[in-house]
């Protein structure tokens, strides 16, 4: 609540009016310092967390159940009622409540409720969270699982103690990270209502989650998850790491840190799939530990000029495919004649020798680290 709360009140300061959020029942969920223009409705809103049934009937009536932008709702001076601008918080098509402003002394411009709409993203996330809060899981329950992940062996106990977790079960955790490039509320919004979707439809697994600033956590009883079924729930595209399934909850930290990793992996590393395993990640398991500035020395010149990408494929293949010409000249659809030259043409700008089964190894292992520093982004080849 207190999320939301500073939400509201950061709102009314910059429009400089009060307000109101209801829930999509109509429920007064939170509301500002009412020092503008105020009616006996605002007045017995906030005195009994809820309009009158009249008043609910009479707004239901103006639209603003269906409506899908701000409007401005008369007012009914039989009732009581000042006229208002009514703005629907809305995600991904879903109702999630109200916010209500009244519409007089003076009534609101259209900077002002384009103000309101600008921050509608981070009010459906507090008003969200609110929801979850009293539906789904209590704050109790997501600081617990805060400080599980943080490796807090009492987290456990507490979230077993409550009943949210068997005592003798194992536990392995899912990461879930959207593909978006930056993090941001409606992403956050999104991630919410797909593993709160997954918590009610796998009550066996006894699923516990948590939000964090780029990705999402779910926590089962047992075994990973199908795949099919965590990206199913996803409302935008994301790629999952699975950590290790633990012996018991208190273990969970370390299961999630191997799922975060992964999913970075698989952020980085595309042809690993849209699912990505810790004990599949292969060469990147032990890469996740380096320095991502340990490279090759002679790698860095290729890297610094887009015109080498060309180069750096043809290197990674040839590599990948243990060295062999044939092989890299089928995968890459390339003259013999043609590989030959650009693998001279490594050696020269790299000065190394790939003869050296030691160089082989040392621009191998830079590649693939440069794939997961982002500096090394191959183009899909035939």
């Amino acid at each position: 609540m207190a999320d939301l709360q500073r939400t509201v009140d950061e709102l009314a300061a910059r429009l400089g009016r009060p307000l109101l959020l209801e829930d999509r029942v109509q429920r007064v969920v939170a509301y500002s310092e009412q020092n503008g223009a105020m009616d006996d409705i605002r007045r017995d809103s906030i005195l009994r967390r809820r309009t009158t049934p009249e008043v609910r009937a009479w707004l239901r009536s103006a639209g603003i159940h269906e409506a899908t932008a701000p409007i401005r709702t008369a007012g009914a001076p039989h009732l009581g009622l000042l006229p208002r601008v009514c703005v629907p918080v809305r995600h991904s098509g879903g109702l999630l409540g109200f916010l209500w402003f009244i519409d007089s002394d003076p009534p609101m411009s259209a900077a002002q409720v384009g103000e309101a709409l600008a921050a509608l993203p981070g009010l459906a996330l507090a008003l969200y969270h609110e929801s979850l809060a009293s539906e789904l899981a209590s704050h109790r329950e997501l600081e617990a699982v805060t400080g599980l992940l943080l490796g807090e062996r009492d987290a456990a106990r507490q979230l077993i103690e409550a009943g949210a977790f068997p005592q003798a079960r194992a536990v392995t955790v899912h990461v879930v990270r959207p593909l978006a490039a930056e993090p941001s509320d409606s992403l956050r919004l999104a991630l919410e209502q797909g593993l709160l979707a997954l918590r009610r439809r796998l009550s066996g697994h006894h699923p516990l989650h948590l939000v964090r600033y780029d990705h999402g956590v779910l926590l089962t009883a047992g075994a990973a998850l199908a795949a099919a079924e965590l990206h199913a729930a996803m409302q935008v595209p994301v790629v999952v790491g699975v950590g290790r399934e633990r012996a018991a909850l208190a273990e969970a930290a370390e299961s999630y840190r191997e799922a975060r990793h992964a999913a970075e992996v698989a952020a980085r590393v595309p042809a690993l799939g849209r699912t990505t395993e810790w004990d599949r990640l292969g060469v990147y398991r032990m890469l996740t530990h380096l320095p991502a500035q340990e490279l090759h020395p002679g790698l860095e010149e290729l890297l610094a000029d887009d015109q080498h990408l060309p180069l750096l494929e043809t290197l990674e293949i040839y590599l990948d495919l243990a060295g062999s010409a044939v092989a890299t000249s089928r995968a890459l659809r390339l003259h013999r004649t043609s590989l030959y030259y650009r693998l001279q043409r490594v050696e020269a700008l790299a000065r190394t020798d790939l003869k050296d089964g030691e160089e082989r190894l040392a621009l191998h292992l830079s590649l693939k680290l440069a794939r997961l520093s982002g500096r090394y982004s191959p183009r899909d080849l035939p």
